[in-house]
């Protein structure tokens, strides 16, 4: 029998590989591509298989979102769902921390209505205020004469600390409400370069805001304990509320003392919260945190309301008191009419004019 040409014998080979023969090289026997395609599919299930069980998916989210939610609702207060870590940084190995849907239910729900009450509840008081009272004057008229209310470093402390006060509160009413009020008006870009500036302002000038509340403290704390004459004071509306004569009072009165412990008290609670917030670290407890900043909020929309009053009695409420922080000195019968016994006290030490005296006390 004739044996095939050598070009013969090559294209059978080639014909058989086309049919499904696979030459596999070296030692390897020849495989058919059905018999290697089940070989890498068993190879597969098995690497499925020898994994671990946290390594599988095993999350079904119909079935088991029900199960998820009463997990989260059984968490007490403070309680968290947490993981393993490697690095130093405790608070990274929380997954899950309930506490955290309170703190943003308050403040996407409960701190706009406190602000809203507090700061919008205060101008309209004071519109209203305004329109039945009307400005305050004194009811003598002004003498002409002057006598010294506040030598020049109190008016910088107080001006230090009212003008840090007033871009802390805009500022902070921004990072509250910014997104709902400013956001609509000026545009993502305009508004998210105006948030960065106004953090760093919050943020840089608490520090002189809390030197300010601290000298405040110190040089007119002896001018602010409250006594009886304070009491007569209140009874009498501070000669504020309907006209007529003022009651006595020293170099503060009720109210400018109630603002003072105002000032003290909400400033170093502020102060003091504002502290965790700038190192957030220190607490070392998201809970604690989140308690802080509560505060923080709660305070600062109480702080701006009474400070709005304070501003307006100061400026277009009563005529004359804010040359008392403007240039220091006051006018005589303005003096007379709201701190009587302050005067009395002054012209006897020989630091103020007498009654109908024509020379002017120079400032400090």
């Amino acid at each position: 029998m004739k044996k095939p040409s050598p070009a013969l014998r090559r294209r059978s080979r080639n014909t058989e590989n086309r049919k499904g023969v696979v030459q596999m090289p070296g030692s390897l026997s020849t495989l058919k591509a059905p018999t290697l395609k089940a070989l890498c599919a068993a190879l597969a299930l098995l690497f499925v298989v020898a994994q671990p069980a946290s390594a599988q998916l095993s999350f079904k989210p119909t079935a088991e979102a029900v199960q998820e939610d009463k997990l989260l609702n059984a968490l007490k207060e403070g309680d968290k769902i947490s993981g393993r870590i490697t690095i130093p940084d405790t608070n990274a190995a929380n997954l899950i921390q309930p506490a955290g849907r309170d703190w943003r239910d308050f403040h996407r729900s409960k701190l706009p209505v406190i602000g809203g009450i507090a700061i919008l509840g205060m101008l309209a008081l004071l519109a209203i205020f305004l329109m039945v009272r009307g400005r305050i004057r004194p009811e003598s008229g002004f003498s002409g004469t002057k006598i010294l209310r506040f030598a020049s470093f109190e008016r910088f402390t107080h001006w230090l600390t009212a003008s840090c006060f007033i871009v802390l509160a805009l500022s902070g009413l921004n990072i509250s409400f910014g997104r709902i009020l400013i956001l609509p008006l000026f545009g993502a870009d305009a508004f998210a370069t105006m948030s960065g500036y106004a953090k760093i302002a919050h943020d840089y000038l608490a520090f002189p805001f809390m030197l300010g509340v601290l000298i405040m403290f110190l040089i007119w704390i002896k001018d602010n304990i409250p006594g009886k004459i304070d009491w007569q004071w209140l009874k009498q509306g501070g000669g504020i509320v309907s006209k007529g004569s003022h009651p006595p009072a020293k170099r503060f009165n009720a109210g400018q003392k109630g603002i003072f412990w105002i000032v003290i008290i909400g400033g170093t609670l502020m102060s003091l919260s504002g502290w965790y917030m700038l190192f957030p670290y220190l607490p070392a407890n998201v809970t604690e945190l989140q308690f802080w900043t509560v505060i923080h909020a709660v305070i600062a929309m109480l702080f701006i309301a009474a400070m709005l009053a304070h501003i307006y009695i100061g400026s277009i409420g009563m005529e004359g008191a804010f040359d008392a922080m403007g240039t220091g000195e006051v006018d005589l019968n303005w003096a007379k009419e709201h701190h009587s016994l302050w005067v009395e006290e002054e012209q006897a030490k020989g630091h103020a004019p007498a009654a109908g005296g024509s020379h002017a006390m120079p400032a400090e």
